[in-house]
């Protein structure tokens, strides 16, 4: 059976998913929307799409889309997927999830409501290198896990009228870098009892670089970084009682690990992606469909929902108040 797809949105993100698509076995991107009918038009031609609608709604009301990939800016995701789950459509959220942990809470109890598959869309969970990190942990190889530290940082030259910087399209560093290295970080420790942010802002308002702390009451933590106007490595170090493993830069979408056990010699190991790496989630996404799932074991909604919890208490600290954008479709 052809699974088949489209896409909301026709920004970068969109660009590299389908471009990718071309290693996705049993499927196809059928349709692609935008709010601009002549942006959709020139990305399905661009593509190969059959189908280009003139807004988001029409691309849900389409009869040949089972799963909806969204890749609009961050305050969309909420009224895009609310539409695509209330219409019987799986979708695939990109990262961040939505704007706001009310919005995504909202996406997470009407998907689970309905019985609809939902899934962020967060492709480092799903790099086959990250996948084997995920394999040495539980297996033991760095004993208990006590400490991650990530970094991600990107230098952006300030432009207000650009989606990084605009607070309400969702700009800034926590939402649009933060989400990985606070991701990272929940995937091998969980949730967090207790935030602490400091960062510094942008003209405007939006969030430019942000250091967080995730504290946890049995001791372990978390020491990560997002920015916007530095470049930094972009490492990931998931450190245990016997050892730890390193995500080599940049940790987000890598195809190489260091593992170094207390008092050996380290071992580099290379796993490379399919294409760029974006794949891999929508193989997930079918296989889950396949299966009858509605979530996936790799990216849950309530490891979703615990990074957008903790993002909110970010933003909270640093003095911001996204919203979600309530545009009709």
């Amino acid at each position: 059976m052809t699974i088949r797809w489209g896409v909301a949105g026709t920004g970068k993100m969109a660009d590299g998913f389908v471009r990718d698509f071309a290693h996705v076995p049993d499927a196809a991107i059928t349709a692609v929307g935008s709010r601009r009918p002549e942006s959709a038009g020139t990305f399905a031609g661009r593509h190969g799409i059959a189908t280009a609608h003139g807004s988001y709604r029409a691309l849900i009301e389409d009869p040949d889309v089972d799963v909806v990939y969204i890749a609009t800016p961050h305050p969309q995701h909420h009224a895009i997927a609310t539409a695509a789950i209330e219409a019987g459509k799986a979708v695939l959220v990109e990262k961040a999830f939505t704007a706001t942990l009310a919005g995504a809470q909202e996406i997470v109890d009407l998907a689970r409501a309905r019985g609809i598959f939902c899934m962020e869309a967060m492709w480092t969970r799903f790099q086959p290198v990250v996948a084997h990190a995920r394999d040495l942990v539980a297996a033991g190889t760095i004993g208990e896990v006590r400490m991650v530290q990530a970094d991600l940082g990107a230098f952006r030259a300030y432009d207000e009228d650009d989606r990084l910087f605009a607070p309400h399209l969702g700009g800034g560093a926590t939402l649009d870098l933060g989400v990985y290295v606070v991701s990272i970080a929940q995937h091998f420790l969980g949730r967090p009892d207790r935030v602490h942010s400091s960062g510094t802002h942008f003209p405007n308002g939006a969030d430019a670089s942000v250091s967080i702390l995730l504290g946890y009451d049995d001791g372990r933590s978390a020491g990560l970084l997002a920015s916007l106007e530095s470049e930094t490595p972009g490492r990931a170090v998931i450190a245990g009682t016997s050892g730890s493993i390193e995500l080599v830069p940049r940790f987000h979408h890598p195809d190489t690990l260091v593992v170094r056990r207390n008092g050996e010699p380290a071992e580099t190991v290379v796993r490379a992606p399919v294409g760029r790496g974006y794949a891999h989630e929508a193989i997930e996404v079918n296989r889950c469909l396949a299966l009858g799932l509605t979530e996936s074991p790799v990216v849950p909604l309530q490891d979703t929902l615990d990074v957008q919890w903790a993002m909110e208490e970010v933003l909270t600290q640093l003095g911001i108040t996204p919203s979600e954008d309530t545009t009709p479709l």
